[in-house]
């Protein structure tokens, strides 16, 4: 198929990758605009600019896809569809309407749960115990469009956004290639009016822990905003990131480490940290992290 892909983060590159490998001809790529990154401040292309480059791919990053001649640009492509995941612009009807077949979106949740700016985040911030993909024809609503195909995965019990972020662009890669090549056959099925969640954009005030709360939501909390923003606390008067947790057992004053392996105590419950980050240095596991610090049972972090 002549396909026209609209994405712009590393989510987005595996099925760009996908759909190159599938043998489809990819009209042009679009993506966010180069952004101003580094210490040097530089202008840095998007994950998707980079891989479509590398690949010899056109790439076009319009700042807005409002504009007359905008519109003009894209329709002229006469694609058979766009596959836009993760783009991060708005799409006019104008361009939902130019390609043979309409837009298809790849979404990271099971529509209509999660639409919206985060998906991945909220699933586990909210305890659920499975996710997945939707293929959605794509309308002018929020994420409201009819699913063309559904992948359901579990989310593992210690898992973090990045991991479940990086198995979901698998799936949403393997999906999309399934869906065109059998999307004569594909019947479109409208989103159910119950169990409409939002994920809304993540916010970096939410990442603060505050121990006093039960264990469970501290520990979602660790894993959802891991690696981004990254969930975060006090130790020794300096501002740690926690990357990585588990549920066990303890109890004691909300904060206080329970043994030397970073067991801390919350409001009801106990988590174990096992990944943790401080300023300016990487990310290092639990054991490691300990070496450089006097910590032992009876501290109290915030």
């Amino acid at each position: 198929m002549k396909i026209v892909f609209m994405g712009t983060p590393d989510f987005s590159v595996p099925v760009l990758d996908a759909l190159v490998e599938a043998g489809h001809e990819i009209l042009a790529v679009y993506s966010q605009p180069p952004r101003p990154a580094g210490r040097g401040k530089k202008d840095r292309p998007s994950p998707v600019q980079a891989r479509a480059e590398a690949l010899g791919l056109q790439v076009r990053y319009p700042v807005s896809l409002k504009g007359d001649a905008e519109q003009a640009e894209f329709a002229a492509l006469d694609a058979d569809v766009a596959v836009v995941v993760a783009y991060g612009l708005l799409l006019p009807q104008a361009v939902l309407d130019a390609p043979t077949h309409g837009c298809l979106n790849i979404h990271a949740s099971l529509l209509p749960r999660w639409r919206g700016a985060a998906p991945i985040h909220r699933a586990i911030m909210a305890g659920d115990t499975e996710t997945g993909v939707c293929i959605m024809q794509m309308e002018a609503g929020l994420d409201t469009g009819p699913v063309l195909m559904r992948q359901v995965t579990s989310i593992g019990a210690e898992e973090t956004t990045a991991q479940l972020h990086d198995h979901l662009s698998q799936i949403g890669a393997t999906a999309i290639v399934d869906a065109l090549a059998n999307l004569s056959t594909l019947k479109p099925v409208p989103q159910q009016d119950n169990g409409v969640t939002y994920a809304s954009k993540i916010d970096k005030a939410e990442a603060k822990i505050d121990w006093s709360l039960p264990a469970v939501e501290i520990d979602r909390k660790i894993r959802g905003l891991s690696p981004f923003p990254g969930a975060w606390t006090e130790i020794e008067g300096q501002r740690i990131k926690l990357l990585g947790s588990r549920l066990v057992e303890g109890e004691g004053q909300p904060g206080t480490l329970l043994d030397d392996t970073l067991t801390v105590a919350c409001g009801t419950g106990a988590v174990q940290l096992l990944r943790l980050q401080r300023a300016g240095k990487g990310a290092q596991d639990a054991e490691v992290f300990v070496r450089g610090f006097a910590l032992k049972a009876g501290h109290i972090i915030s």
